[in-house]
């Protein structure tokens, strides 16, 4: 569910359009927005950021731009990383059209709480409310939905989650509303979204594959199967990942 079977970059793109794209859109708005600083870029994120000012005064597009824009580079890689490798499935469940506005409810859900309960002035971007968010709708399939999600994946999120929410309260710069908001509104809009939705496969990819027939291979039973302990070892990597990406958030 969580490890990568695409075999290309092109395989995921036909697979997870949605969550291609949004990574796309992350990477663009920082290569214009603060790698190049083009005048328009400055121009497009002063206009598309969080303000609880100028909300205040009626720009309520700033409720939704938000989830787009992020503060630099390690803050645009973290959340993209994140998505790629929590957002497929779920993109796959739910279906595209589902998966986003699940997503930009729970972004929109964190950054109105950001405007509610934050200070008057308060400027803030990126897309966790929104990633949150997805954690939400993971962690209502874990407590109500247990037929969508097997035992170890279910272990995998409890424990990203319960890191994640860790770390929100004790680092610095964290918009802790949107994080807890958006969270709470993948949360919620869960029993709507998941509606009819079916466990995922990696197999059900194969439908938008070159190869629809369905194919016998005679030595299927003698080919070894995924070691357990490669999952283990996926996991703790990408825990180790999370803290190094911590670490340097910090810095940079």
């Amino acid at each position: 569910m969580f490890v990568r079977t695409e075999r290309s970059l092109k395989e995921f793109m036909q697979f997870y359009p949605v969550v291609s794209a949004l990574v796309i859109i992350h990477l663009a708005l920082w290569l214009i927005c603060d790698f190049l600083q083009l005048p328009f870029g400055v121009q497009l994120k002063a206009w598309g950021s969080g303000n609880n000012f100028f909300i205040q005064q009626g720009e309520y597009w700033r409720l939704i731009t938000p989830i787009f824009l992020h503060a630099g580079l390690m803050h645009t890689i973290f959340n993209s990383f994140a998505l790629v490798l929590f957002g497929p499935a779920l993109e796959q469940m739910l279906g595209k059209y589902k998966f986003i506005a699940a997503y930009l409810f729970a972004g929109f859900a964190g950054n109105l709480a950001t405007f509610l309960l934050g200070p008057p002035i308060y400027i803030s971007v990126g897309a966790s409310g929104a990633i949150y968010g997805l954690f939400g709708i993971y962690i209502f399939m874990v407590a109500f939905r247990k037929h969508l999600i097997d035992y170890s994946n279910a272990q995998i999120v409890v424990v990203i989650f319960v890191i994640g929410a860790v770390m929100t309260f004790i680092q610095p710069g964290i918009n802790i509303y949107a994080h807890v908001f958006g969270f709470l509104g993948g949360f919620l809009i869960a029993p709507l979204v998941l509606t009819n939705a079916l466990p995922f496969s990696p197999w059900r990819n194969k439908r938008f594959g070159k190869n629809d027939g369905v194919q016998f291979d005679p030595n299927r039973w003698k080919k070894r199967r995924i070691p357990k302990k490669l999952y283990t070892y996926a996991f703790w990597t990408f825990l180790a990942i999370l803290v190094l990406f911590g670490l340097l958030g910090r810095i940079f």
